[in-house]
């Protein structure tokens, strides 16, 4: 978040970062990042909409959770939040927390007017789910590792201004509160076909052509499940394409909350 004016509170345990005014639209980020990750996001939605942003539990300025934790432990901390708008909101997330963002939608529909899922999991194949294990297990939650194999999954090789603020990022984040994230993201089943097919709202699935581990083949296959969903790949992005293509995906979620508050 840069150039947007920023709030930032406690709510619910978590802090928060809170820009413009009108309906809300919250911004979820993922394992290892902050609020600050969706700067970009903040700077264009906030023109026209209340634009809410938790750091997630043990990242950002949130102290994490009581040991051990699932996926449904982020989700109970996040919902609170949600449940205390005045209005349903629109959920986006990126990766754990597209996860987070569409158990919400599915838990609080009468929160939630609308739910984005921005390179998500979903089915991942058995040698996919041991790998993301296997590097959850290798976290000791005393210190970060080195995030240069990260980053590479994330942006390929080439430095970016957005390649290394994720690097200070991960580098700066409590170790324990990481290690808790990461092996509940890498546990984590995703969501259920019957949770995606149950969706009472729009529902967009979005990720990057070159992101090989949340696919285009897995956003496809959950947008062609949910009652109302829909598809976006851009087919030169990544994992981080909220911060790498950030004019395209500020686009599509303005585009979203257009579509269910016009």
């Amino acid at each position: 978040m840069t150039s947007t004016t920023l709030h930032r509170s406690e709510v619910a345990g978590l802090s928060v970062l809170d820009a413009g005014k009108g309906r809300p639209i919250v911004l979820l980020h993922g394992v290892g990042l902050n609020a600050l990750a969706w700067g970009a996001q903040a700077d264009g939605l906030s023109r026209d909409h209340r634009v809410i942003a938790p750091d997630m539990p043990g990242h950002g300025q949130s102290a994490r959770l009581s040991a051990p934790v699932t996926l449904s432990n982020y989700v109970e901390a996040v919902l609170p939040l949600i449940e205390g708008l005045p209005e349903p909101a629109v959920v986006a997330g990126h990766s754990m927390g597209a996860l987070i963002a569409l158990e919400i939608a599915g838990r609080a529909p009468s929160k939630v007017c609308a739910v984005a899922a921005l390179n998500g999991v979903f089915e991942r194949a058995p040698e996919a789910a041991a790998a993301v294990q296997a590097r959850a297990g290798s976290l000791d939650g005393v210190r970060n590792p080195d995030p240069t194999p990260t980053l590479e999954r994330w942006f390929g090789t080439q430095g970016s201004p957005e390649r290394t603020a994720c690097d200070a990022w991960l580098r700066a984040v409590d170790p324990k509160g990481y290690k808790m994230a990461y092996t509940a993201f890498a546990c984590a089943e995703g969501p259920s076909r019957r949770a995606i097919s149950t969706l009472a709202c729009p529902a967009l699935f979005a990720t990057g052509g070159r992101d090989p581990n949340s696919t285009p083949a897995m956003s496809r296959a959950m947008a062609n499940l949910a009652r109302d969903g829909r598809v976006l790949v851009i087919e030169d992005a990544a994992h981080m394409m909220p911060m790498t293509h950030a004019e395209d995906v500020t686009a599509v979620l303005a585009d979203l909350a257009r579509e269910v508050w016009s």
